[in-house]
């Protein structure tokens, strides 16, 4: 069986990608947002990230709106972790590169920066501080404006907050006089915004990481499974093979993809004996790289669903493809965080798995979910090659 990555597909991510940060980081590739009030964007920021940030620097990346008489608007946000040894040397650098990269990206020249961290303590004056006082979290906002600054990007405004919780104090780390307090995150209009579009905000980060986390009992019976699975889709190729027909063993193993979707669709959960089948579908990399064009289709929830499920019943390369598509899908449709999960689980599974690197350097690299759909119609073309239709793909 076929079992290298489509040249086409290659060929695509090599006209996507740029140089990859090495920071890790939370990349919401959202939609435009208007936010005008400090506490507002503060409480915003729950809704923009997908989930309850704690110890983060949450950066906003504006743009001009076209209209002189508004607001710049909030075109893409960055979550970094600070959990981490706050005597790290090259942190500011290393923030200021990832952010540089979505501004490049993105053609803008201005950020917002929040932080919220349960370890600060509002100042007490109203001036900033500054000097010995100004506080970790203080000297990094400013190397960080510094660094930004040698780019001509401008940090417009920052604050810090020490939870995203209603009643908790905000404060400036750059102006003076500048502080309030923090409207209920779960009523701002950002959050109300993206409920209505049905996007999920989840409590914490360690919520998307559940997700993803292997369901070890059914693993084991899976991995009983695969060989067989696998020896038997090598004979069905190999019977196509004498037949001259190889095209048919993939159209036979995408249909077959195609109808676990559908049970899937009905509520009908795969069988270990199952998932090892679906494991050699996957294999097949004509099978697997049509399927990513059902992330556009009018099936993408319930196929997203069957990754999500996949991706916790298998384990190495196979989880690695599972996650893939899942994070493909999650990245599509603005779920950024779920996506860097789901590309995360995938290359600890498989760390030379080549289509989550490409996938994962193009969230790192601030590509727009608009241009990775391109892949959906590659995925699409090849389907239509093998003789299935996948259906339009919605614009």
């Amino acid at each position: 069986m076929p079992d290298d990555t489509d040249d086409a597909l290659s060929r695509l991510f090599d006209q996507l990608t740029g140089d990859p940060d090495r920071v890790s980081r939370d990349r919401v590739p959202g939609e435009s947002l208007h936010v005008d009030d400090p506490g507002e964007l503060i409480a915003a920021v729950p809704a923009m990230v997908g989930f309850v940030p704690e110890r983060s620097l949450v950066v906003a990346v504006l743009r001009e709106s076209g209209d002189p008489r508004q607001a710049p608007v909030i075109d893409a946000v960055l979550r970094l972790d600070l959990d981490i040894d706050d005597s790290h040397p090259g942190r500011a650098d290393a923030y200021a590169d990832a952010v540089a990269t979505i501004c490049a990206t993105e053609n803008a020249t201005m950020v917002l920066a929040v932080i919220v961290d349960d370890r600060m303590s509002e100042p007490h004056d109203t001036q900033p501080p500054t000097g010995s006082d100004i506080g970790p979290w203080g000297r990094l906002i400013a190397a960080f404006t510094s660094c930004l600054a040698e780019e001509d990007i401008v940090v417009a405004g920052a604050w810090a907050v020490r939870a995203l919780e209603p009643g908790q104090r905000w404060w400036d780390l750059l102006g003076p006089n500048s502080r309030g307090t923090l409207p209920d995150p779960a009523t701002s209009m950002v959050t109300l915004a993206h409920v209505l579009h049905g996007r999920p905000i989840r409590s914490t980060r360690s919520e998307l990481i559940e997700l993803l986390t292997p369901n070890t009992e059914l693993t084991t019976q899976v991995a009983a499974d695969l060989d067989d699975a696998l020896r038997q889709a090598h004979d069905r190729y190999a019977e196509a093979e004498r037949r001259g027909d190889p095209g048919s063993y993939h159209r036979q193993m995408l249909e077959w993809v195609l109808w676990r979707v559908a049970d899937t669709d009905s509520g009908i959960a795969l069988t270990a004996g199952q998932y090892a089948e679906l494991a050699a579908a996957l294999r097949d990399r004509m099978v697997r790289d049509s399927l990513f064009a059902l992330a556009v289709g009018e099936h993408a929830a319930t196929a997203e669903r069957l990754w999500l499920a996949s991706a916790r019943a298998l384990s190495g390369c196979d989880r690695a493809d599972a996650a893939t598509l899942l994070a493909y899908s999650a990245y599509i449709r603005g779920d950024g965080p779920l996506a860097g999960i789901a590309l995360q689980a995938a290359l600890h599974a498989d760390p030379t798995h080549s289509m989550t690197i490409l996938l994962e350097t193009c969230l790192r690299s601030g590509i727009r979910p608009q241009t990775v759909r391109r892949l959906a119609h590659t995925g699409r073309g090849i389907a239509a090659d093998l003789g299935v239709d996948l259906g339009p793909i919605p614009h």
